[in-house]
């Protein structure tokens, strides 16, 4: 990873860690589907405007549409949904880290769907990343008070972003990522408008409270105007498995961050989940020593340009 993109890293990690409390806080005053599709209009918007001053078109050919749409499927419209549906459920802290399982489920695709061979540090930070999951999974499922349901929608959610990780390392259609994401962004609007307007008419809010007000346009400018571009740039320059581990310090700042905006107070496994997800990072983005005057192996080296 370049300096800019630990940079760039930093900013995706502060926007999108920061946002799951916003988003608990948005649910007040929106139904969740409701929040979702009016916070895409104006995110398209940012897109479009974002593409047009890199000077692109917003064209694709037509014979590009099935892998846009099965693009815009596992990365956009299957996560928004389910995740804003799960994150009601939960605390906002505990939804994040269930939404960052990502990196398990790149890696178990990764191994059965396309036979990548995961190193041995790789499958020791894997082990601690699995190991947070399970302790998460353990407390919601033996506390009477808990949302397994939730925690089953998030865990989900982060399934089908991973299939899309690998899907958009893998894509073969030829448009800039700012391009690809307006279209992403349009199928992911069509899908919850059309749920929004079938199931949450009645709960559509006649007035909006300043912190409802916030959390969309927070989510219209950051969220999916600044972070998705950074993100869809990060995993296409990084391998899928190193891409998804590199996000899970977001869920860190997802915890505390609810402890701070919402007054939410984690407990003993949120903690110890934390901490298997503080391992699982260093483990796989510190830089390993090798023998001076070795060579990077094969599989570590830059894939930009393939």
């Amino acid at each position: 990873m370049s300096r800019r993109d630990a940079v760039l890293l930093a900013v995706l990690t502060l926007i999108w860690g920061l946002n799951w409390p916003i988003m608990k806080l948005a649910l007040v005053d929106f139904a969740p589907l409701t929040f979702r599709a009016v916070s895409l209009i104006g995110g398209l918007a940012v897109m479009g405007l974002i593409a047009r001053l890199q000077g692109h078109s917003l064209a694709i050919s037509r014979r590009w549409w099935p892998e846009v749409a099965a693009l815009g499927l596992y990365n956009l419209v299957l996560w928004f949904v389910l995740s804003i549906l799960g994150i009601g459920m939960l605390t906002s802290g505990r939804a994040a880290i269930l939404g960052y399982t990502l990196p398990v489920w790149v890696a178990l695709i990764g191994t059965v769907v396309y036979g990548e061979r995961q190193g041995a540090r790789l499958l020791l930070a894997l082990t601690f990343a699995a190991t947070g999951i399970g302790l998460l999974l353990a407390e919601e499922f033996s506390n009477l008070t808990g949302r397994p349901l939730g925690t089953l929608m998030m865990v989900l959610a982060a399934f089908t972003w991973a299939i899309g990780t690998h899907r958009l390392r893998r894509r073969k259609v030829p448009a800039p990522i700012a391009v690809l994401t307006f279209w992403m962004m349009i199928e992911a609007l069509v899908v919850c408008a059309v749920i929004a307007l079938t199931f949450e008419r009645d709960r559509w809010p006649a007035t909006v409270s300043f912190g409802g007000l916030f959390a969309m346009v927070y989510n219209i400018v950051l969220a999916y105007g600044v972070a998705q571009i950074l993100w869809f740039r990060l995993a296409t320059l990084m391998p899928p498995v190193i891409s998804a581990l590199s996000v899970m310090l977001i869920p860190v700042v997802g915890v505390f961050s609810g402890a701070w905006l919402l007054g939410e107070r984690p407990v003993l496994a949120d903690y110890a989940a934390l901490g298997a997800m503080l391992v699982a990072i260093a483990l796989t983005l510190l830089p390993q020593r090798r023998p001076a005057g070795s060579a990077a192996p094969a599989g570590n080296r830059s894939t930009k340009g393939r």
